[in-house]
């Protein structure tokens, strides 16, 4: 094997890592919970027992915190090197729709990429560049450097009161079809919408946005976090 294939398998190795880490973190980690390992194959899509060896090898390095048949959690090694690869992340997100035009539902797969490839020094200039922004297009919140995430004071749609007026703080489902669905209707961070009607039992929420109105299914609801408005 040439030297040249070496560090391709390294970088490739080093990668998975990081995808590792980050989907332990996203999936709950952050809260103190455990994450199970089949949720965690199924998010990373990869199978359960590529998952599970993926987990031992890491866990003999420090960075989780495996126990079979009770899932994993995040050491603080592994921890800070997942709000690393989300603070790139979501700082090449920023930078990509204010800096380059990109479209906000363009911006997730190009970071997917190059969040692993940015160092330290360079997260730092763009963050400085974009003027230390809290948050991504998508509203989630840009780690700082130190690791630490600015709490957000909001809920599901699907828990704002008939009546209500709320702000639209993030959108958790970062698909481009959902995205596009939703900048149609003007439901992106830092649009006003009214609650009008609540349909009962698990059915949809109308609300008005724009002086337009449209209803919204619980699975559409649970995807998008508001703050009340004023």
């Amino acid at each position: 094997m040439t030297q040249s294939e070496t560090r391709r398998d390294r970088y490739l190795t080093d990668v998975a890592l990081e995808n590792y880490l980050k989907g332990i973190y996203q999936l709950g980690a952050r809260d103190g919970c455990r994450v199970k390992t089949k949720a965690l194959a199924e998010h990373l899509e990869v199978s359960l027992p590529s998952g599970t060896g993926m987990l031992r090898s890491r866990a003999d390095e420090e960075r989780v915190d495996y126990r079979p048949y009770q899932g994993v959690d995040l050491t603080e090694h592994g921890r800070s090197v997942a709000l690393r690869i989300i603070r790139n992340h979501r700082l090449i997100e920023t930078f990509l729709v204010t800096a380059l035009g990109f479209r906000w539902d363009e911006v997730h797969d190009e970071a997917e990429v190059l969040e692993h490839a940015i160092s330290p020094k360079l997260a730092a200039a763009i963050e400085h560049y974009l003027g230390f922004p809290k948050y991504d297009p998508h509203g989630d919140p840009i780690p700082s450097a130190e690791g630490e995430v600015e709490p957000r004071r909001s809920v599901d749609l699907s828990k704002a009161a008939l009546g209500s007026s709320a702000v639209v703080t993030r959108i958790r489902d970062q698909s481009p079809d959902f995205l596009r669905y939703l900048e149609e209707l003007g439901l992106v961070p830092g649009a006003q919408l009214d609650v009008i009607e609540i349909v009962p039992f698990d059915g949809p929420i109308r609300v008005r946005c724009g002086g337009r109105e449209t209803s919204l299914s619980r699975s559409q609801l649970d995807r998008i976090e508001v703050a009340p408005a004023g």
